[in-house]
């Protein structure tokens, strides 16, 4: 994946709009940390991964999954764009947009499909 397809799939979610998170280029919902792409590996970080998910993602496709020692304690995890499947990408961003939406956005989302 491209990170011109990261964007396209990022900004396909409602009140998702480019921004800054740490002087960093991101992705905000809501003016929330959405997600971003990480420019020393070209990982996209995602956010909401339970340790014991993150731990099986990585054993099951190592090419993919990892994480640094900076996100060590945070429930989220590393996909590097190379290998990451569009379609895993859009489970990830929705589960993480549907914690950052409203309830009326969730119901408007969800009506809409």
């Amino acid at each position: 994946m491209t990170r011109e397809e990261f964007a396209a799939i990022a900004l396909s979610f409602p009140a998702v709009e480019e921004g800054t998170s740490y002087g960093q280029p991101s992705y905000l919902c809501r003016g929330k940390f959405f997600t971003r792409v990480r420019r020393d590996d070209d990982s996209a970080v995602l956010m909401d991964v339970s340790f014991d998910e993150r731990d099986l993602l990585m054993e099951v496709e190592p090419q993919t999954f990892h994480f640094t020692p900076h996100y060590k304690d945070y429930p989220s995890v590393l996909a590097r764009l190379e290998s990451l499947d569009p379609d895993q990408l859009r489970g990830f961003l929705e589960r993480r947009w549907r914690k950052l939406a409203t309830k009326t956005m969730q119901k408007a989302w969800d009506a809409g499909r």
